[in-house]
């Protein structure tokens, strides 16, 4: 009789796996709950909430000045552009015109913001799969454009610059020489975290081909922002519907067809070379404004008319709105926040199943999303 004869076919039955929730240090409290069919996802869950913070019900109790300092908070990445969004709905409200001068500054920080958005995860996702150098790359040149940052603002993460009307006060004397030499210095140096990773084949390895999005399934969960462009769904406000100055500028699109992780690295990384050359068109349109106001004169009291309007702008890590509902008093009567990472993140419940567990950690680094901006 033969030693596997008469055996029975060994059952088996699906385990069910809580990858988190992680602790603070990353990048915010996520839990995927994973069901297993050995090393093969068969069924993921994203499950949020963990860092809810209640935002647009505490949007609902502060005057239109105080909301600002709130909203900057969702994306802690992205304070800059999180603070836009509110101004600009406000202003479009009040239909107020900002200073030319205001336009253009907003468009620089914006931008800047926008690399430092992107060489945070430039440097954090090769360390999810396994390479530890990148990063300190990455925060060289993070700090080179933290150090122009925070001396105009005077933070380093919630630089609450914006207000309504323009921007809390002029650029300081030989800020804006200071910020080209930044930016030229970062644009140089970007080959070398280009090479360390690029050329790596363990990496590429690791990132191509795996957790591919078509452009059905992102359009079916509204996924935006450089997931988006690098499965090929060539969309950007800041060129589509420009706001700012914006409409003025050359705005190149970075898109990708092939929709895998590395497609997605690759979409972030152009885009740091992308925003660099707009930062330049910025900083020599401001270099030749004539001397002017930065913001508009505001009454004591600020009361937005009744009505209603959506104001969206492109978020480093995609499309972010708010919705602002006013009955003519000084604080909103609703504000809804749409922001980027929430529907990008839902996505991953069509993503993964099919994968191994191994490439999960790639894809879920890859999706480049902020836990604040996902539960608000």
């Amino acid at each position: 009789m033969g030693i596997g004869a008469g055996a029975k076919e060994l059952a088996t039955e699906d385990m069910v796996l809580n990858i988190g929730p992680q602790h603070p240090s990353t990048h915010g409290v996520l839990r995927l709950r994973l069901t297993l069919d050995g090393e093969r996802i068969s069924a993921a869950e994203p499950i949020v909430g963990y860092m809810h913070r209640g935002a647009e019900k505490l949007f609902e109790v502060r005057d239109f000045r105080q909301i600002i300092v709130l909203a900057n908070r969702h994306d802690w990445l992205s304070a800059f552009a999180n603070e836009l969004g509110v101004v600009i709905a406000v202003e479009r409200m009040l239909g107020m015109e900002v200073p030319e001068r205001a336009v253009w500054a907003r468009t620089l920080l914006a931008e800047l913001n926008r690399v430092l958005n992107h060489l945070m995860f430039l440097g954090s996702y090769p360390l999810e799969v396994g390479a530890i150098t990148p990063i300190f790359y990455s925060f060289r040149e993070r700090e080179e454009l933290q150090r122009v940052m925070e001396e105009i603002s005077g933070g380093r993460m919630h630089y609450m610059f914006n207000r309504v009307g323009g921007l809390k006060e002029d650029l300081p004397a030989g800020w804006l020489g200071r910020t080209r030499a930044a930016v030229a210095s970062v644009r140089s140096r970007m080959s070398d975290i280009d090479d360390l990773i690029m050329g790596n084949e363990i990496f590429r390895a690791r990132t191509r081909g795996v957790g591919v999005l078509t452009p059905e399934q992102i359009q079916q969960y509204g996924v935006s922002g450089p997931i988006a462009r690098a499965s090929g769904v060539d969309f950007d406000l800041r060129r589509d519907e420009p706001y700012l100055a914006y409409g003025d500028l050359d705005v190149r699109v970075v898109t990708r067809t092939e929709g895998d992780c590395l497609a997605r690295f690759e979409c972030l990384l152009d885009q740091v070379h992308a925003s660099l050359d707009l930062a330049d068109t910025c900083l020599t349109r401001l270099a030749d404004l004539p001397p002017g106001p930065i913001n508009q004169r505001l009454p004591k009291v600020l009361k937005v008319p009744q009505g209603h309007t959506y104001a969206w702008t492109e978020n480093p890590l995609g499309i972010n709105g708010y919705y602002l509902v006013s009955r003519g008093e000084k604080t909103p009567w609703r504000l809804k926040l749409r922001s980027a990472s929430f529907n990008n993140i839902q996505v991953l419940s069509e993503m993964l199943p099919g994968t191994l567990v191994a490439d999960m950690i790639a894809i879920l680094g890859s999706m480049f999303f902020v836990v604040g901006d996902i539960d608000k």
